[in-house]
């Protein structure tokens, strides 16, 4: 399944490349010169859509959730192919990214601490060896364990309740006393594999203390364990038990010192989890009056269109840095714009299926939608539930935010 080779072209294998920084992938290689193939199994590939399949120079079939069958798969098609790169989409997969660059001799992460970006346990264990501020924890199997900790009174409340094992904000939740402590334990160890590739999860739970704080994200691109920062992005959620995400703003609307504290954590961060020739995508809260604490980090590409924000307000592309940084060269993070841009979600009241939703077309935003409608919405618990998004620009960040809210306030949903 590969289309003609050009040798002048560099290549680099994309383990599962669907998802939100797949897009971002696509074009920054075509811009790049680069020939995209990906791994995936069979069933999976059925469903890429067109966009992506015809951004692809070939496909290597596997079984991903086959750890040794999918490395010696995928090494073999790697070696046929001259591939110079090993890139990821999903942090569940980011291990296996690790171990692949490593039998075929290229820049990769350190594969025996790439867990640690995948498993938040092994995370925390990370942080607290590399001092990194981080959140207190403890980890727990049951809804027994849960509140022996809780009762011991050491993290506090309001809890924080997360799986070992999952991205999105899929299974978090926030409790404020014990009445919701179950809830929250048996909903963060309900799954226990990851689609589509059913991918094992370990059912751990995490407890940590809470935060407070505003939110943010920042990521760091690293060549040979030299971490170069990117632009912080400022994040903002919902309320309540669910903390879901509703939007994100670049800049950040920081002031500079407080820009190179985060960059400066989230790296130490980055580097605290292996992550040696690649990306990190870092999330931080700030203390009031005090610094950064970061949440968790992920070695791979931003979701939530935070590629497409970051690049509209600054002209830096993630997904060339990340593509530079895995086939051995220096990465380019150097700001050529100075703007703004604001993605903003529609969120539906409650589940259901989705009867009518309307987006208001404002000069200077766009949106997609990502359920339609006579398809059924999730719970809006986590970033599943989303019906769409909308991207603004403008020349401040006050600006876009504005622009964004406006058509997010203007938006129909009905769901029945």
């Amino acid at each position: 399944m590969d289309s003609s080779d050009e040798p002048d072209m560099t290549g680099v294998m994309v383990i599962e490349p669907m998802g939100n920084a797949g897009p971002f992938l696509v074009e920054a290689a075509a811009r790049s010169g680069i020939r995209l193939y990906a791994a995936t199994d069979a069933r999976v590939h059925a469903g890429y859509e067109p966009w992506l399949t015809r951004g692809l120079a070939g496909v290597c079939l596997t079984e991903l959730a086959d750890t040794a069958r999918a490395l010696d798969d995928m090494e073999a098609f790697c070696r046929a192919r001259r591939i110079a790169g090993v890139a990821v989409s999903w942090e569940l997969l980011t291990p296996l990214a690790a171990l692949l660059a490593a039998r075929l001799g290229l820049p990769g992460n350190d594969p025996l601490r790439a867990k640690a970006a995948r498993n938040k346990i092994a995370m925390a264990r990370a942080f607290r060896e590399a001092g990194v501020p981080a959140p207190a924890g403890a980890v727990v199997t049951g809804t027994e364990q849960a509140h022996r900790v809780a009762v011991s009174g050491r993290l506090g409340w309001p809890l924080v309740v997360k799986p070992a094992e999952q991205g999105g904000s899929w299974g978090v939740s926030v409790v404020d006393g014990p009445d919701g402590l179950d809830a929250a334990v048996a909903a963060a160890g309900l799954v226990t594999r990851a689609e589509p590739h059913g991918l094992a999860l370990d059912p751990r739970v995490l407890l940590q203390s809470y935060v407070p704080g505003e939110e943010f994200s920042a990521d760091t691109v690293v060549h040979e364990g030299v971490p170069y920062p990117l632009p912080v992005v400022r994040k903002d959620t919902t309320a309540g038990r669910y903390r879901v995400e509703t939007g994100h703003s670049c800049p950040a609307g920081l002031d500079a010192r407080t820009v190179r504290t985060i960059q400066e954590t989230a790296a130490r961060a980055a580097l605290a989890v292996g992550v040696r020739n690649g990306i990190a995508h870092t999330e931080v809260k700030i203390l009031p009056g005090g610094g950064p604490v970061v949440i968790e980090t992920g070695a791979r590409l931003p979701g939530d269109n935070i590629c497409e924000i970051v690049e509209a307000a600054t002209g830096v592309s993630e997904a060339a840095a990340y593509l530079q940084a895995v086939t051995g060269q220096v990465p380019d993070t150097a700001p050529t714009r100075d703007a703004a841009a604001a993605v903003r979600f529609v969120l539906p009241d409650r589940a259901g299926v989705l009867e009518h939703v309307v987006v208001p077309d404002l000069p200077g935003t766009h949106s997609r939608l990502h359920i339609r409608p006579g398809q059924r919405v999730p719970e809006p618990a986590d970033s599943s539930g989303r019906v769409g998004h909308v991207v603004a620009r403008a020349a401040s960040v006050e600006e876009a935010g504005r622009l964004a809210d406006r058509v997010i306030a203007g938006t129909r949903v009905k769901v029945g």
